[in-house]
């Protein structure tokens, strides 16, 4: 198995592209931490991946919040004794108003989740993993960290930042057996769009269907994705973005 003995913390797992991405490195042998800020989904993860003969536990934690994020970690590390991989999932969306409509306290909300929450859960486990001399950081962006019109002001520029933050990251820590990556999905069957997808005429459905896959992605094949970078299948890739979109960004 490709990630047989090895510790994996996910945020955000409690549904869509996190819980994938939990079951699938826990078919591949990892012992899994999902957390999530809804305790009930969480627990849910949890026992599909126990169904499956695999091993998890579930440690609730808002990214925001420094006080979740430090038990998040001290507990992974008390369950399983270390952390070789953290999947920083967990987010929201922003909405599409203009600057004009958009208040302070909803560009800060939508900030602390997307862009301040993987600064601080990787603030917090990279000191374990430079006690064992290697890890793996995969930040779940988007295909709005790319360019604009894709996911309102706030998402957009806090993706845009999480590229650049797993960029400079990688950058710090590649030579201490850390490696960071992104993975940037476009629009994927998930709680945050699928309001979107039942509507045949909206912008984005009608152009799904014109982009070389003619479908939305399922939150497995990001996870297929997250298995090979955290694997080390992926040991010479470092600071790298990988689109999966169906080629939805390609026009």
């Amino acid at each position: 198995m490709r990630l047989s003995e090895r510790v994996a913390i996910i945020t955000g797992a409690g549904s869509g592209i996190g819980r994938a991405i939990a079951r699938e490195y826990a078919r591949e042998g990892a012992r899994v931490v999902v957390s999530d800020f809804v305790q009930e989904s969480g627990e849910e993860t949890v026992e599909l991946i126990k169904n499956e003969g695999n091993e998890a536990v579930f440690i609730r934690a808002d990214v925001s919040k420094e006080n979740d994020i430090d038990q998040l970690v001290s507990q992974s590390l008390s369950n399983f004794g270390k952390i070789d991989i953290l999947v920083n999932n967990a987010g929201v969306g922003g909405g599409l108003a203009a600057i004009t409509e958009i208040s302070t306290e909803e560009w800060q909300q939508v900030m602390d989740i997307n862009l301040t929450g993987p600064f601080l859960v990787s603030r917090t486990v990279i000191p374990a993993m430079l006690k064992t001399g290697k890890g793996n950081i995969i930040n779940i962006a988007s295909m709005a960290s790319l360019a604009a019109g894709r996911g309102g002001l706030i998402y957009t520029t806090a993706k845009h930042g999480l590229l650049g933050f797993t960029r400079q990251l990688s950058f710090m820590y590649g030579a201490y057996g850390i490696r960071v990556n992104a993975i940037l999905p476009g629009p994927i069957e998930t709680p945050m769009i699928e309001r979107v997808l039942t509507m045949p005429d909206h912008p984005v459905s009608m152009k799904l269907r014109a982009c070389p896959a003619g479908k939305a992605g399922k939150p497995e094949d990001v996870a297929r994705l997250a298995l090979f970078l955290a694997s080390d299948d992926s040991e010479f890739i470092h600071g790298a973005a990988y689109q999966i979109d169906g080629g939805y960004t390609i026009f």
